[in-house]
């Protein structure tokens, strides 16, 4: 039997995971830390994200033998270092907004459109690593000037690991230096920030051997949520991932780049196989849920709250939520959108506050898939909304779609050990891989309970706010 380990390195918290190549769990460690947070900036010891990686490397392989690793990570961390790969200054977290006017500046000089047509993103913020690099330049000229490397996050983690200057393409989907069509470093927009390719790393596949660690084979990874995409299984045209947890992340694979719309800032990303992907994302899901919860049913578990609701007609007796506690991103854009409870009476109870809470975010649900084309597809769930049957159940009656929940609920670290698979040999490729290690636990299927007249209803509120 062969082992192959993931590991997942989110903002806040690493976790790595050791699996069979079945896809059975043998093994998994987490490590949590605090970023530096000083208005705008966000920021994290380079070193320190070597030190625990290791740390929950050795934890997590005590007493086996693993066979290969990867590593998944956000996409837009990055970390500046000398020619010898010494940190030149703390790690520059994608939440890091100190790049806002540099950012402007960028947008002034090649716009929008011309943005998207090459990187994919229709958007230009501080968050991208081009907006930040020229942050650098014009803000700290001294460490602009002995840059030798430019890593985002995987990338510094594998060169500790095995010596080699090199990324994949997922992750730099977002660095707005990185032409997605051609997959290569966008030349304009290098010379504009003032960079070298030779200041970049070599640019692989996902799912390839990059070098060895202590005897295992380290392979390239994927951008965290296109890891998370692969270990629910979601490879194929027929199959979208919807992720329900703070947020809600909407992954769909295998299209065609769409054309430049003003109106769309639904990004576009080179999945793992040199193919297109878009992800959709909502600010708002479970958070609503346990915001309710906090200050309204602070004695309830989620649990207790799923059977008040449960108790509920579907449609909420016309009670409607709008979600938005913290704005609107997508399919429409408003920052300053806010929530609300619409129709409500003195009929309304606590449950069916709930019951509107959980309906609302599958409209949402709904409302992307509709905006993104997407029809007659398994949505694959995950998150801490795919633990709750009426809400997988109200998501496939509102979206007329099965609802698909896993067996591993570690997607992003089974994916990322899916691609270490591949990189090994062990498998030919990600979706023969997929069809041994992903195992669907239960579907939700459509029970032909309508909820037309509560999406629509949902509509109708949306116009009063959005």
């Amino acid at each position: 039997m062969k082992y192959l380990l993931g590991v997942d390195v989110g903002t806040t918290s690493l976790k790595a995971a050791v699996f069979d190549e079945k896809g059975s769990l043998q093994k998994s460690v987490t490590k949590d830390y605090t970023l530096i947070v000083s208005g705008d900036r966000v920021e994290f010891p380079a070193q320190e994200y070597w030190n625990i990686f290791y740390a929950a490397y050795k934890e997590v392989t005590e007493g086996i033998e693993i066979s290969a690793l990867a590593v998944d990570t956000q996409c837009e961390t990055m970390i500046l270092t000398d020619n010898d790969g010494n940190p030149l200054m703390n790690a520059i977290v994608w939440l890091d907004n100190r790049a806002a006017e540099e950012a402007d500046e960028i947008k002034k000089v090649f716009g929008n459109k011309k943005v998207y047509e090459v990187t994919g993103q229709p958007e230009i913020t501080a968050t991208w690593p081009a907006s930040k690099l020229l942050w650098v330049k014009k803000n700290e000229p001294e460490i602009f000037a002995k840059i030798g490397k430019i890593f985002l996050l995987e990338d510094y983690l594998l060169y500790r690991l095995t010596g080699e200057f090199v990324t994949q393409k997922t992750l730099q989907s977002s660095s707005l230096y990185f032409d997605i069509i051609g997959s290569c470093w966008w030349k304009e927009m290098l010379d504009f920030i003032g960079v070298k390719e030779c200041q970049l790393p070599k640019i692989l596949d996902s799912g390839v051997k990059v070098g060895e660690f202590e005897g295992v084979l380290v392979a390239t990874g994927a951008m965290d949520q296109i890891a998370g995409a692969i270990g629910a299984g979601v490879v194929d045209k027929n199959v979208v991932s919807e992720m329900t947890g703070t947020t809600m992340a909407i992954f769909v694979p295998d299209v065609e780049m769409p054309p430049y719309n003003p109106e769309s800032i639904v990004p576009c990303h080179m999945n793992y196989d040199g193919k297109y992907c878009l992800v959709s994302w909502t600010p708002t899901a479970g958070i609503a849920l346990k915001w309710f919860k906090n200050n309204f049913c602070e004695d309830f578990s989620f649990r207790q709250l799923d059977e008040l609701a449960a108790a509920v007609p579907p449609g909420s007796d016309g009670l409607t939520f709008l979600p938005y506690l913290c704005g609107s991103t997508m399919p429409k854009y408003n920052p300053d959108a806010r929530g609300a409870f619409m129709g409500m009476t003195m009929e309304h109870t606590r449950g069916h506050a709930i019951r509107s809470i959980l309906e609302a975010v599958a409209c949402m649900l709904r409302a992307n898939l509709e905006y993104l084309g997407i029809k007659n597809r398994e949505v694959r769930s995950m998150g801490g909304g795919a633990t709750s049957p009426l809400w997988c159940q109200i998501k496939a009656d509102m979206t007329g779609s099965d609802i698909a929940i896993l067996k591993n609920k570690e997607t992003a670290c089974l994916g990322t050990a899916i691609l270490a698979g591949v990189g090994a040999g062990i498998y030919t490729d990600v979706e023969s891989a997929c069809t041994s290690m992903v195992e669907i636990e239960k579907t939700y299927h459509p029970s032909g309970t309508s909820y037309d007249e509560c999406y629509n209803n949902f509509c109708k509120a949306e116009e009063k706010v959005l």
